[in-house]
């Protein structure tokens, strides 16, 4: 392994995120809090989740999750289809790394960044909302994951999308709608049935589902199915992803 090339793209898209932290760190917070406000607000009195935990509490670990995998999808899908347009792709086609220390060094440094924002998430929110902590091995290992498969899959965006448009359609009409469909403002028991069935084929639902379990030992479906399930998508996932990467998949134009 290049320790020493994959370090410096690692730390390269660390400091790309960091010298421009207003727009990528803060200003996702505030964006993630204004929703906590809005809902807490119309919905936090009249809703009560799982018999027992008030709705706020509820919306809190959701939030969390929906902001670590948004940031994590932005910062590699930015990224490339940055490199691709300003022509700089190229220097890093050229670098004695392989496609795996290639695909790792985009995957860690966007999975700090949705870590770093989902965590500021969580620390102003926890002052007015007692948030209890069940698992922290859970929260731990669905954030993890969770990044992981949302920064793999902002790297297939990036790859695939040759204009910024092409990248806002792919983040509009697929990984938004995913996110808002997933369980984040709800539960899926609450849901009509065959709503519920829909939910089971979204990975994004066993991601929020897991890491909500985390936090309060309840969930709308085991946990352990929860992991494998978003394991499994993530694996698939790297396969491509790597595949896409041996290729030059529209790289190497």
């Amino acid at each position: 392994m290049n320790a020493r090339g994959f370090y410096t793209l690692f730390w390269k898209e660390l400091l790309r995120f960091y010298k421009v932290m207003l727009q990528t760190v803060i200003a996702p917070v505030i964006t993630t809090l204004l929703y906590l406000l809005v809902f807490s607000h119309a919905l936090g009195r009249h809703v009560v989740v799982y018999g027992q935990i008030e709705y706020t509490a509820f919306l809190i670990p959701g939030l969390v999750m929906m902001t670590i995998i948004q940031n994590a999808f932005a910062n590699t899908s930015s990224s490339l289809i940055q490199s691709k347009v300003a022509g700089n792709i190229v220097f890093m086609l050229l670098a004695p790394l392989s496609y795996l220390e290639l695909y790792l060094a985009f995957v860690c440094a966007a999975m700090v960044r949705g870590l770093t924002v989902g965590l500021g998430v969580y620390l102003c929110a926890l002052p007015f909302v007692s948030l209890p902590i069940h698992s922290l091995a859970a929260v731990i290992l669905f954030a993890l994951v969770g990044s992981a498969l949302l920064a793999t899959l902002g790297m297939i965006a990036g790859i695939w999308a040759e204009k910024f448009d092409q990248l806002a359609g792919f983040q509009n009409f697929v990984v938004m709608p995913l996110i808002f469909l997933s369980g984040v403002f709800y539960s899926i028991h609450s849901l009509p049935e065959i709503w519920q069935v829909a939910s089971r084929f979204n990975p994004f639902f066993y991601m929020i589902d897991g890491f909500r379990y985390g936090f309060f030992g309840v969930s709308d479906i085991d946990p352990r199915i929860s992991i494998a399930a978003v394991a499994i998508f993530l694996a698939i996932l790297i396969v491509f992803t790597v595949g896409l990467l041996r290729r030059g998949y529209r790289l190497r134009n």
